[in-house]
C-alpha cells in the first residue's frame, strides 16, 4: 500500500443528471493515471451507471465501488412538507451483496413512497435496511453538519448516535471536506470533535463533479442548464470554488495535514467493500400465468409446433399442394431447429411471456404492429403470432436475432397502439406480481452536437438567432461530434475565429459533449 494512501469515495458521474461532468472512461483513466486502485461513484439517489462503470473499471484494471447519495428528510417521508434544501444528504457505500439489496431499496422506495421534490427517506427506512452498507455523514448539507452549522450541536451529537446504533460503530464515518464552504473549516472542527465524543472514525473526501480544475467553468454551465438559469444571472446556484475535482493522493494529504487517519480510512472502507456484479449476466425470468411447474421450453415448443400448423394452412393457400409439400419439412425443420437454439441459450421463459402479452393485447383487440427489427428472422415468434412476417418466404436469417456463439437478451421490438398501451401494461403487472414486479425501461437523453450548442448558448444568454447560426452549422451527419463538426466545417472556425462568444461556445459546448442529459421511459 502507498505511504500516502487515498480512494475518492465521494463523486458524482454524468449519472448525477446535470450535476456532474465526469464521465467513466476519462474517470478511470484519471485515477489510474494518478496512482489510485480504485474508486466509487455516489451519485444523487441513483445506481444508473452502476454496470457500466464496473465494466469500463475492470477494464483499466481499477477497482469499482458502489453507493450513492440519498436524501434524508427531517419529517416522515410520506409527508409532502419541507423544502428541497431541508432534505439532509447522506453517502451510502455497498459492503456486499445485502448492502447491495438493501440500498436498491432505499432507493426504490424513496421514489415511490418518499417523493416530495426529490426522492426521500427517512430514519425509519434507513434503519430497515442498513445492513451491508457504511455510511458517510456527508457534506455540509449532510444531518451532522448542518446541525453543527445551526450552533446545534447536541442535535449533532444526536444524529451521529443514530448513525451508530443503526450501523454500528464499524460502518459510520464521519466525513471532512475543505472546498472553500463558508465556514466549511469550523465544521470540520465540528465534526471532529463530535467523532471524538461518540468514538467514531472520521474520513476525508473531495466531493468530486469533474475530473480536471479547468472543468469548473462548464460545469457551472451545467449547473445553469439543470437550474434553468444563465451564466449571466445574479444569485444564480454555482458551487464556492474551482475545488471539486479530482485530486490527486499527494494534494489531499497536502489538504489535510493533521487527519491522517481519515486519509487512510478512505483505503479501509474501499477494502471492505467488496460488492461486484457476475462477469456474466445472469438471467432470471417469472414464470407465465398457469405454467407453473411446467418446463419452460416443453411449453414453448408445444405453443410453437401448434402455431406453425395454422400458420402453414396460409402457406398452402398461397403456394398450391405440390409446392407446399416441399416446404413443410423446410419449415419444420427451421422451427425445430430454433426451438433448440432457444432452448440451449435458456431463453424459452421470454418467449413465453411475450407471447403471453401480446395474445392478451389481440384477444382484447388491442391493436399491435406486425414486428419488425432482427425478430423478424424467426420463425418461432411468426409461429406465436407476435410477429407477422414469414421469414421463410422472405429468406430472413435467425442467427440476426438469436446467435448462441453472442448470448445476449433477445430483443423483440413490439408496437402498441398509443390509446390502449396503458392497458397491455396494466395486464403485465397483474399477471406478474405488481408493481414491484413488473418496470419500464429508461432511456437517457444525451447531449449531442447540435443540441448540446443549443443548450449552452442558451445558458450563456445568447439569442436563439444567433445559436441557431451556429447549429446549422454542424453537418446533418449521425453521430459526428462537435471536434469533427469543427474540423471539416470551414465556417465554424471562421465564425469562432470572428466572435470570442462562438469561441467560448465552442469550447464549453465540447466540456458538456456526450453527457447524459435527462431520463425518460422508452418508447
Amino acid at each position: 500500500m502507498s505511504e500516502q494512501p487515498f480512494v475518492h469515495l465521494h463523486l458524482h458521474s454524468q449519472y448525477s443528471l446535470l450535476q456532474s461532468l465526469i464521465k467513466f472512461g476519462p474517470l478511470a483513466d484519471r485515477v489510474a493515471a494518478l496512482g489510485m486502485e480504485a474508486v466509487a461513484i455516489t451519485d444523487q439517489t441513483n445506481m444508473y451507471g452502476a454496470v457500466e462503470f464496473q465494466a469500463v473499471a475492470r477494464k483499466a484494471g481499477i477497482r469499482p465501488i458502489f453507493g450513492a447519495e440519498v436524501y434524508l428528510t427531517p419529517f416522515g417521508r410520506t409527508q409532502r412538507q419541507g423544502k428541497r434544501r431541508d432534505n439532509y444528504h447522506l453517502q451510502l457505500l455497498i459492503e456486499d451483496e445485502v448492502g447491495y439489496r438493501n440500498l436498491c431499496t432505499l432507493l426504490t422506495r424513496g421514489y415511490f413512497e418518499g417523493f416530495y421534490h426529490v426522492p426521500r427517506i427517512d430514519r425509519e427506512l434507513l434503519a430497515e435496511h442498513s445492513d451491508g452498507l457504511i455510511a458517510i455523514s456527508s457534506n455540509m448539507r449532510g444531518e451532522i453538519a448542518t446541525l453543527l452549522q445551526r450552533g446545534q450541536r447536541d442535535e449533532a451529537l444526536d444524529a451521529g448516535r443514530f448513525l451508530a446504533t443503526t450501523f454500528g460503530d464499524a460502518r459510520v464515518y464521519l466525513e471532512l471536506q475543505d472546498l472553500g464552504w463558508d465556514g466549511q473549516r469550523d465544521c470540520n472542527a465540528g465534526m471532529r470533535e463530535v467523532a471524538g465524543e461518540l468514538g467514531l472514525p472520521t474520513v476525508a473526501s473531495n466531493h468530486v463533479h469533474y475530473l480536471e480544475q479547468a472543468d469548473a467553468y462548464p460545469h457551472e454551465a451545467l449547473l445553469c442548464l439543470g437550474g434553468q438559469q444563465t451564466l449571466n444571472d445574479v444569485g444564480r446556484f454555482r458551487f464556492p470554488s474551482d475545488q471539486f475535482y479530482l485530486k490527486s493522493p499527494a494534494q489531499m494529504w497536502a489538504l489535510f495535514p493533521d487527519d491522517e487517519e481519515a486519509l487512510r480510512n478512505t483505503a479501509v472502507i474501499a477494502e471492505r467493500c467488496d460488492f461486484a456484479f457476475p462477469d456474466k449476466p445472469t438471467y432470471h425470468f417469472p414464470v407465465r400465468p398457469g405454467t407453473e411447474g411446467q418446463d419452460p421450453a416443453q411449453e414453448l415448443a408445444r405453443i410453437a409446433r401448434e402455431g406453425l400448423e395454422m400458420r402453414l394452412v396460409g402457406v398452402r393457400e398461397r403456394v398450391g399442394d405440390e409446392k407446399f409439400a416441399e416446404l413443410v419439412p423446410v419449415y419444420q425443420e427451421r422451427l425445430e431447429e430454433e426451438l433448440g437454439i432457444i432452448e440451449g441459450m435458456g431463453f424459452a421463459s421470454y418467449f413465453l411471456i411475450v407471447h403471453d402479452f401480446v395474445a392478451y393485447s389481440k384477444e382484447n383487440d388491442i391493436p399491435v404492429g406486425p414486428g419488425r427489427g432482427s425478430g423478424a428472422g424467426s420463425l418461432v415468434l411468426y409461429s406465436l403470432r407476435i410477429t407477422e412476417i414469414d421469414p421463410i418466404r422472405f429468406d430472413l436469417l435467425f442467427e440476426r436475432f438469436l446467435n448462441p456463439e453472442r448470448i445476449s437478451m433477445p430483443d423483440v421490438d413490439i408496437d402498441f397502439c398509443q390509446d390502449r398501451r396503458e392497458e397491455v401494461i396494466r395486464y403485465v403487472n397483474e399477471a406478474y406480481g405488481g408493481r414491484d414486479r413488473v418496470c419500464q425501461i429508461i432511456t437517457f437523453g444525451k447531449m449531442l452536437a447540435k443540441a448540446v450548442i443549443r443548450d449552452v448558448g442558451r445558458v450563456m444568454g445568447l439569442t436563439y438567432g444567433e445559436v441557431d447560426r451556429i447549429a446549422k452549422l454542424i453537418p446533418d451527419q449521425l453521430g459526428i461530434t462537435l471536434s469533427e463538426a469543427i474540423g471539416v466545417e470551414p465556417k465554424l472556425r471562421e465564425a469562432a475565429r470572428q466572435d470570442p462568444r462562438v469561441d467560448k461556445l465552442l469550447a464549453i459546448a465540447q466540456r458538456l459533449e456526450g453527457n447524459c442529459r435527462h431520463a425518460g421511459v422508452h418508447a
